[in-house]
C-alpha cells in the first residue's frame, strides 16, 4: 500500500555491499546496476526466517532466492545470481540482520581442543576476491570464454549430487542384489558426468570458432561430450582454478590453549548460516 502512513517505520538498508562480479554476467532485468556498485542490503523480516527454515524450500533453492530478493530489492531475478557474487550477498544478508559477529565452533589440529570462535564478517567479506574471468583459453583454432555458474545452475548441481548420495546409500543395502548394484552404478555414473559436462558447458559464456560464434549452452556441452579427453580435462581445469581463486579464504586461527596457528576452512552452510543466530 503506497499510501500507509506507517511506510517510513519499514525496514531500512543496515549496509551496502559490493558485488565482485562488478554487476556483470547478470542477464538484462536481473538486476538494477547502481553507479558506484554499491547495493543496499535489508535485514530479515520474521516471514524470511520462516521461509528460510521450511526444509523443502531450503532443498530445492527458493527459499535463497526468495530472501536475497527480498532483503536486496536491486536484485529482481536471484536464481541469475554468478556464483562469485553469492557468498557475498549472504554474508551481507547475515550482517544486516544479525551483526557482524559470528561464533563458530573450531577443533585445533594440535592438541584437539574444541573452542568458540568469535569471527567479524566484515573481515570476512574484505578478503573476498573477485574472479578474473577476463582470460581466454585457446584450444586449437577455438576460443573459449568463460563466465561463472549462475545459482540456478549451481543449485541443479547440488540436488543431482544430493541423488546421487541416496544412490550410493541405496547401493550399500544388503537386499539389494549385486546385478541390480552394478545396474544402478551405472546409471549413476551416467548421471555424474552429464551433471559436470553440464555444468562445464554452463561455465563457458562463447566459444569463437573460425566463422563462427557458439554461446548455446545445448551445443557447448555437445563439443564437451564428443571432444578429446585431454581438451576436457584442460577446460574443466581452468573452471576449477578460476572457482578456487573466488572461494572465501580459510580462516588463520591461533588455538587457546597450545597456541598453535593453524587454518579453518569457512564455508557457508546455506541450511545453518542464518538458523545460528536467531
Amino acid at each position: 500500500m503506497d499510501n500507509n502512513p506507517l511506510k517510513q517505520y519499514f525496514r531500512q538498508p543496515a549496509i551496502y555491499v559490493s558485488l565482485p562480479s562488478q554487476g556483470e554476467f547478470y542477464p538484462e532485468g536481473a538486476l538494477d546496476l547502481t553507479p558506484d556498485n554499491q547495493y543496499p542490503v535489508l535485514p530479515m523480516t520474521t516471514m524470511d526466517e520462516i521461509t528460510y527454515r521450511t526444509p523443502d524450500a531450503l532443498f530445492n533453492g527458493n527459499a535463497v532466492t526468495a530472501v536475497i530478493q527480498s532483503c536486496m530489492p536491486n536484485i529482481r531475478d536471484a536464481w541469475s545470481i554468478p556464483a562469485c557474487d553469492l557468498d557475498t550477498i549472504l554474508v551481507g544478508i547475515r550482517i544486516a540482520s544479525y551483526g557482524h559477529a559470528m561464533t563458530m565452533t573450531t577443533s585445533c589440529p594440535g592438541c584437539q581442543n574444541t573452542s568458540d570462535y568469535e569471527l567479524d564478517l566484515r573481515s570476512v567479506m574484505d578478503r573476498m576476491r573477485p574472479p578474473d574471468y577476463s582470460a581466454a583459453m585457446e584450444v586449437g583454432d577455438l576460443e573459449l570464454h568463460f563466465e561463472p555458474l549462475t545459482y540456478r545452475a549451481m543449485n541443479e548441481s547440488s540436488m543431482a549430487q544430493f541423488r546421487e548420495q541416496k544412490t550410493i546409500q541405496v547401493l550399500q543395502d544388503q537386499n539389494v542384489t549385486d546385478e541390480d548394484k552394478v545396474t544402478r552404478l551405472g546409471e549413476m555414473l551416467k548421471t555424474l558426468t552429464a551433471a559436470t559436462v553440464r555444468a562445464l558447458a554452463d561455465s563457458i559464456r562463447v566459444i569463437r570458432a573460425p566463422g563462427a560464434q557458439v554461446s548455446n549452452k545445448d551445443q557447448i556441452t555437445e563439443w564437451l561430450s564428443n571432444c578429446d579427453r585431454a581438451v576436457f580435462n584442460r577446460v574443466r581445469d581452468h573452471v576449477m582454478s578460476v572457482k578456487r581463486d573466488s572461494e572465501i579464504q580459510p580462516l588463520q586461527i591461533t588455538c587457546s590453549q597450545c597456541q598453535k596457528q593453524y587454518e579453518q576452512p569457512f564455508t557457508l552452510d546455506m541450511s545453518n548460516f542464518f538458523a545460528a543466530a536467531s
